[in-house]
Formats: C-alpha cells, structure tokens, sequence
C-alpha cells in the first residue's frame, strides 16, 4: 500500500518520494549481515550509517517514512511552526495560517534529502521498505524475504499515547502526527498534556490567533522540571491569554457536528470546554506491534523493549535504541544510544548508557533546559549539594534584548566544586545548556566556567555570574583573615 501524507501537496509528494518512494524495490539479501536494524527514524538511521562506516554489511527496514518521528511529526516541524509564531508574536502580524504550514513542508521536504532511501542506499546499505518481523534470534522477515543477521537492533521508537478517557478516540484528536497536516487554524483549541510537546504547540497556535486552553493533571506545566521554571512559563502563559487548568481530571469527551467538548473536575467544580479541535499530547507509547519479539525471545513490557545498561534486550545478539527502550524521549538521546549500541554489538564494547549526560529542552517562550541533577535530587543529598541561582534579569544581554524573563540554577558538590545538574529558563536555554553539559561530561569543576573567558555581551555569561557566587561563598572568613595577613606581609617588603 503507497504511503500518502496529508496534506497530498507538491511538498508532501517530494517528501513521500525520498522517504517511501512508491517504486522502490527491495534489494535481494546479501547472506548474513553483520547488523539488521529495524525502524529508520534518528537511532536507527545513526547505527544503520555508523556500522556500513565501519565496514559493516548492514540491512536497514523502515515500514513507513525513514526519518521517523524527528523530521516527520517532531522535531523539524515544530521547530518550523515555533518559528512562524514567534515571527507572528514579536511582529503582532498574524500570518496566513495556510502559508505558514505550506512553508514548514516545504522546510521539512528540504531536510528529507539526508534521511532518504537514495541517500541511506549510496552509503552501502540494503534498504528494505515493508514491515519488518522476528522469525528466530538471528533472524528478521521482511515482505517475505529473510535476512539473517550476527547482530540486529531494535529502534521502532514510540507514537502519541491516547489515554482511555471516555469518548477521547470517538472525537478523532489530533496528534503530533496529524497535527502539521492542518490547513486551516482553529478558533478554538484544546491541548491536553501539559508536558514539552504540548506546551509548545499551545503557544504557537495561541500566537498564531487560536484560543487555547490547556488541561494537565499536575498542578502545574512541564511536570517534570523544576518547579520555578514551570512557575515562569506560566506566568508568560497568563500574560499572553492561554486558558490553564492544572490539576484537572478529564471525565468525558464529546463530539458533536460542529465542535468538541472536554468535561472535566477541577477541585470540586465540573465544567465543559468547547473547542473546534482537540490535540492529545500526553505521553508515548512504543512501537513493538507485528515485531513478533516473542520469536526471536525478546522481552518487553509496557513502556517497550527490556534492555541492561549495555542496551542489550533479553535475546543476547539483539540490541535496542531509541524510544522504543528509553525514558529520555528526543532525537540527540537516540543518536547518543545509537553510538552505544555500535561500540558494544559489534566490537565487544562495555559502553554503558547509564554514562550518558543527557540534556534537553522545551522550546516554548522562555526556553526551558536542563541537564543533570534535579531540584528533588538535589534536596535529597541535603547539605553536600551547593545551589546557586541568578537571574536573567542580571545579565546584560538579556536586559539589552528585553527578555529578562528567567534565571540559571546549578547543582554543586559543596566539598569538590564539581557541577552535577544545571537549568537554565531563557530565550537562548537550549543552546546556553550544552556548556553545563560539557562540564558534567568532563568532571568539571565550577571554577573551570570562571576560569573561561565569556565573550560579551552573552546570555550565557549567566553561568560565569554563577561560578563567580560559587568563589564568593567560598571565601570564608577564615580565608579573608588569612589573605588580609598575607598582603599585611606582603606589602611590608
């Protein structure tokens, strides 16, 4: 069956004919392969290409679009759409809502190119278009064809989970996978998830001119970051009208002819919303149906492939990357595994994936990033964790583009000065993040980020203000006495 992507544009057709192209005929196998990987979104492209770059002979099996996720329904579109709004918001312009979504397909068809068939199949690699399935430990089936393989890797990724509320499915919400398929902006916009995903595409579509009302079972937005960052973002939520309610439960959908409706219990009162589209983005579930895991002794369980701290399943020659295995959901967390599962599937490497420092980000206005230690964990260790926090509202930078919306925060072992977790709240978060990263990859110490010369003036310079209040808190009194005794000496000669 063609795989066809809505909206059914010249854009979309360029994009389906570089990732699915409806001609394709797949190779004969070549004998055993020294790695079949199944599924072509970002880990499965990385260890694909990583492995023929070794010298590999390696089979690759996508049974929809290669890229995946990332460049089909994530992380090129949405970045695409952040963009068009925060154009449409700075300006206070609205944009045709037809010509922005035209664009973002046009951008994603421009990135196509390095995640196509042509591209993967130039590199030595027998791609095969069908859906993919274990028939033994050593073997996969593809539209009839079996290739055998020494090792194989598992990274089907994970799709929009729909929670089992009452007449949910019947109202046919949008998802990330059919969300960037809209020609047309709805009036009226209910987002339920108040996670990274949905947080995002509440205030592109508030930007763009839609009414918003997010509901989240939590009591409060990005659940899963500290607690001061989430209280900034919404602040900027109230300040540019997007209806909250936190802490709601969901007790029924409804679809009617010309709207849909959420009914929910927030404390003790119960009320309905009214929107004309719905977008689910509460949570992720994996990609294993039809992989037949049971045949090749794979185990799984709700939240996908079982794997050790080396990414090996249950089956010892078959591996797994991605979100099909992972509890950090994003691109550069997949290339990273990805690499892992090369050095340790077929060069006996002991690589554990327990070693990643894994940052990330939400993309909404401010930015939200983090790496590292979090405010729990730190609380939890009590004393021999340092925190400092400054404000964006310090940093010249900030001041001189007027967004001084934000702070920095780090993590510090009191005894050692070394950097354990940072988060950052600002325009520029997730670029500025990748320095605590470094940092904690390395076993820096905070004194290293003092010691670096900043170029002025940066949002980053943030973390030197932070490593310079590190120094100053150091400088006890004890210390004081014996410097001003020094120079007195000092200055005698």
């Amino acid at each position: 069956m063609p795989v066809i992507v809505q909206p059914e544009d010249q854009h979309n057709k360029e994009l389906v004919d570089k990732l699915h192209p409806a001609d394709w005929q797949n190779p004969q196998p070549k004998g055993r392969y020294n790695l079949v990987v199944i599924g072509a979104g970002p880990a499965g492209l990385v260890a694909a290409a990583g492995a023929a770059g070794l010298g590999a002979k390696v089979a690759l099996v996508e049974r929809h679009l290669m890229g995946g996720d990332c460049l089909n329904y994530g992380c090129v579109p949405s970045k695409a759409l952040l963009k068009a709004a925060h154009t449409a918001y700075v300006s206070g312009v609205k944009p045709d809502f037809s010509e922005v979504m035209s664009g973002l397909r046009q951008k994603r068809n421009d990135l196509a190119a390095h995640d196509s068939v042509a591209r993967f199949t130039s590199l030595g690699i027998d791609v095969f278009l069908g859906d993919g399935h274990f028939v033994s430990p050593h073997c996969v089936e593809v539209e009839g064809q079996k290739l055998n393989f020494h090792r194989a890797v598992i990274a089907t990724g994970a799709r929009a989970a729909l929670p089992p509320i009452p007449g949910l499915a019947e109202a046919t919400p949008l998802t990330n996978e059919t969300l960037f398929s809209l020609e047309e902006l709805p009036r009226r916009l209910i987002v339920i998830g108040a996670g990274p995903i949905g947080c995002e595409m509440a205030q592109a579509f508030r930007r763009f001119g839609a009414e918003v009302t997010v509901i989240e079972m939590a009591d409060r937005l990005v659940p899963i970051e500290d607690p001061d960052a989430s209280a900034v973002l919404k602040q900027q939520f109230e300040e540019e009208g997007i209806e909250m309610l936190l802490g709601a439960k969901i007790i029924t959908v409804h679809k009617a002819d010309s709207y849909k409706s959420v009914t929910i219990v927030d404390g003790d009162q119960e009320h309905t919303i009214v929107a004309d589209e719905i977008l689910v983005a509460a949570g992720r579930v994996p990609n294993i149906e039809g992989l037949d895991l049971e045949a090749a002794g794979v185990d799984y369980h709700r939240r996908g492939v079982t794997v050790n701290d080396h990414l090996r399943t249950t089956s010892p020659k078959i591996y797994a990357a991605g979100d099909i295995c992972s509890p950090y959901q994003f691109t550069h967390s997949a290339d990273a595994m990805a690499k892992v599962v090369i050095q340790n599937a077929l060069f006996f490497g002991r690589k554990k994936v327990s070693g990643l420092v894994m940052p990330w980000a939400t993309y909404c206005f401010p930015e939200i990033a983090h790496v590292g230690m979090t405010a729990a964990e730190a609380a939890e260790q009590g004393e021999g964790i340092i925190t400092l926090t400054a404000q964006m509202s310090e940093v010249d930078r900030a001041i001189l583009e007027e967004e001084t919306k934000g702070f920095a925060r780090v993590y510090v072992t009191r005894k050692s000065g070394r950097i354990r977790g940072a988060t950052m709240v600002s325009s520029h978060a997730g670029e500025s993040i990748t320095q605590m990263a470094l940092a904690i990859t390395s076993g820096l110490k905070i004194s290293a980020v003092g010691a670096t010369i900043h170029p002025y003036p940066t949002q980053a310079e943030i973390w030197k203000k932070l490593a310079n209040l590190y120094l100053k808190q150091s400088f006890t009194p004890a210390i004081a006495r014996i410097f001003r005794i020094f120079l007195k000496l000092f200055s005698r000669k």
